[in-house]
């Protein structure tokens, strides 16, 4: 496959070369497309800390695919742990900073090409807003869903934490029974189980068409989820090929087929914050894309299902 960039080739270029032999690059290596993996990984965030294992499995596909692979990182906010203290005010703000990020890592060194490897809250959004500035080709694959948690043959989700330590407030369960669910809600990682904004936006991600079929739904856990990011560093060599950018993609119809599957699986609210500002960085007028727009999507489109702590509603 024939590089799409400049960077890495002509006797201008040497100084620049030079640098990514001081990486251990190989003559073959510098002469292939490189494709950034922007990778959200962290220790901190329930939903991140296995990012790494997905990054890698995206770098085979890559790889596998005529590419080179290099993965670059990005912050995260996890919602549910800055909530209820002064860490909630950043959370919003860290969705530039990611998009800046983004913007920033990939234009400054020329790639050719982004898999944006996230899960969470405020992350993929960001990222979604760094691929519309640096268009170049680009994807999505998130690192899914946790699963249910369970007590007393019950599903648990992080809401149901939130309940119980109401119920602890209000004198109706002790100590030891708000730390028997402490321990039950969240028992793997993953994004929290349940239509919050993590798994409502990489369920969008698939109906904008940046990201493949089982984005939003394979659980993190699962050998598939692997198996899906491998197949997304593949794909990214076909819409390199194709020169097929974000900007192409998400056109107005996109938007507001999104707005359709938002509402017909009763998405997170923030997916409206979102979308609003991934339409304003595309440029789209009020007239094609606002909330008068959702609004009337929402009038004419049934809420098909309720998703929650594992299990549909229908």
């Amino acid at each position: 496959m024939k590089k799409q960039n400049t960077f890495t080739a002509g006797a201008n270029m040497a100084a620049q070369r030079s640098l990514l032999r001081a990486l251990g690059w190989t003559d073959g290596e510098i002469t292939k497309p490189l494709v950034g993996i922007v990778c959200a990984q962290s220790e901190i965030i329930p939903g991140h800390t296995h990012l790494h294992e997905i990054a890698r499995a995206v770098s085979e596909g890559v790889l596998s695919a005529g590419g080179k692979p290099v993965i670059v990182p990005s912050i995260g906010v996890c919602d549910g742990i800055a909530m209820g203290h002064k860490g909630m005010k950043y959370s919003l703000p860290s969705r530039e900073i990611i998009a800046d990020s983004a913007e920033i890592l990939l234009t400054a060194h020329a790639f050719d090409a982004a898999v944006f490897v996230g899960n969470c809250d405020k992350i993929v959004p960001g990222m979604l807003l760094g691929a519309v500035r640096c268009n170049i080709p680009s994807i999505f694959v998130s690192g899914g869903p946790m699963l249910a948690g369970r007590k007393d043959g019950k599903k648990l989700s992080l809401s149901s934490m939130f309940e119980a330590v109401g119920a602890y407030t209000a004198d109706k369960i002790d100590e030891s029974e708000l730390a028997a669910y402490e321990c039950s809600a969240c028992p793997s990682c993953g994004s929290c189980s349940g239509m919050f904004t993590a798994n409502s936006m990489n369920c969008l991600l698939e109906a904008l068409g940046m990201a493949l079929p089982g984005n939003g739904t394979v659980p993190a856990v699962y050998s598939k989820r692997i198996a899906l990011a491998k197949q997304t560093g593949e794909k990214i060599m076909e819409l390199l090929e194709r020169n097929l950018r974000p900007c192409d993609i998400l056109t107005p119809t996109a938007l507001k087929n999104a707005e359709r599957v938002d509402m017909a699986i009763g998405a997170s609210s923030n997916s409206v914050l979102h979308l609003l500002a991934l339409a304003s960085e595309l440029g789209l007028s009020k007239d094609l894309i606002s909330v008068d727009t959702m609004n009337e999507i929402s009038a004419a489109t049934p809420n098909l299902c309720r998703l929650e702590i594992g299990r549909a509603h229908v």
